[in-house]
């Protein structure tokens, strides 16, 4: 019933990174894992001789540096090249976006970590099948050669970008396949007004036998949920907005009808009708899932060493 009664001033937004992220995976907009050659030798010893050494390559001018991975400054700004073209394609300015640039190189940092997640895991990618995925896109890409050279690929960096995003898929399943199909629930409904004043009455009526979803229909400013009588359905802890409803809604036991509860909403009347063990809605669990991956790439930043080259 969530997904029927979703308030966003209430409830958490769904499909927000996770989808962007997915996004990003399908249509191969991520960058090349090209390996750079270092600067160390191959352990064996050269005899001196009178000849002067060849100078040393210029180093590669790099965004950042992922857990030893590096990340070229070339690399970077042909995605944020993409990252324009697309935004212009779609009509969206990107006066609308300030930190695009920001919002970009944190986006190609989450895609190596996560393809580092899946190789820590045992996860590769079989040249053969990798292959295949290419002569297939060449097969069903009109003039393929072109749509390269218009998007700032070679082909070495376009397998390379293929190969790591196939990568970050795979962590990005096991990660998501961590949230079970059903966990511990609570369906609720809440009454929503301007003034605790309002709300003192309306909770003095429902004490003295009043319908609480009746007075729902009639007095709560919660445009989304009046029709059906304030009901927000079932939700897990942690999937409402604001933190003083939700713990509210957790020290409730059905039946139970709450204090009045402030926000920066209003002032909420809580009622619990039902809390156990539930099947998760659609949305509730892709939020689950979303919060499953963002929270994994945060601990990843914790405990990886990340450096950035770029001015802030």
């Amino acid at each position: 019933m969530v997904a029927a009664h979703v308030n966003e001033g209430i409830m958490q937004p769904v499909m927000r990174k996770l989808h962007l992220l997915i996004w990003a995976i399908v249509l191969c907009l991520g960058i090349s894992a090209c390996n750079y050659p270092g600067n160390g030798t191959n352990g064996t010893t050269q005899e001196p001789t009178p000849t002067q050494a060849p100078p040393s390559e210029t180093p590669i001018p790099l965004a950042a540096n992922v857990a030893g991975e590096i990340l070229p400054l070339e690399i970077y700004e042909a995605e944020v090249a993409r990252f324009v073209n697309q935004q212009s394609r779609v009509g969206i300015d990107l006066a609308t976006i300030p930190n695009y640039r920001e919002q970009v190189l944190w986006g190609l940092i989450d895609l190596k970590l996560l393809a580092q997640g899946a190789m820590e895991a045992g996860y590769t990618i079989d040249p053969a099948s990798l292959d295949t995925r290419i002569n297939s896109i060449q097969d069903t890409q009109d003039a393929f050669e072109t749509w390269l050279n218009e998007n700032l690929y070679s082909m070495d960096s376009f397998r390379s970008s293929l190969e790591e995003e196939l990568l970050a898929a795979e962590m990005v399943a096991v990660i998501v396949n961590t949230v079970p199909e059903s966990t511990e629930q609570a369906h609720v409904r809440h009454i929503l007004v301007a003034t605790r004043e309002d709300a003192e009455d309306l909770r003095a009526q429902i004490t003295a036998g009043e319908d609480f979803g009746e007075l729902a229909k009639i007095y709560s400013i919660d445009a989304s949920t009046r029709p059906a009588g304030g009901d927000l359905g079932w939700f897990p802890p942690g999937f409402l907005l604001w933190s003083e409803l939700d713990q509210a809604v957790f020290q409730l036991n059905p039946g139970d009808l709450s204090d009045v509860v402030e926000t920066q909403l209003g002032y909420h009347l809580i009622e619990v009708l039902e809390r156990g063990e539930h099947q998760l809605d659609y949305q509730t669990r892709l939020y689950l899932q979303e919060q499953a991956v963002e929270d994994w790439l945060i601990n990843q930043k914790e405990v990886k060493d990340i450096q950035v080259f770029l001015e802030p």
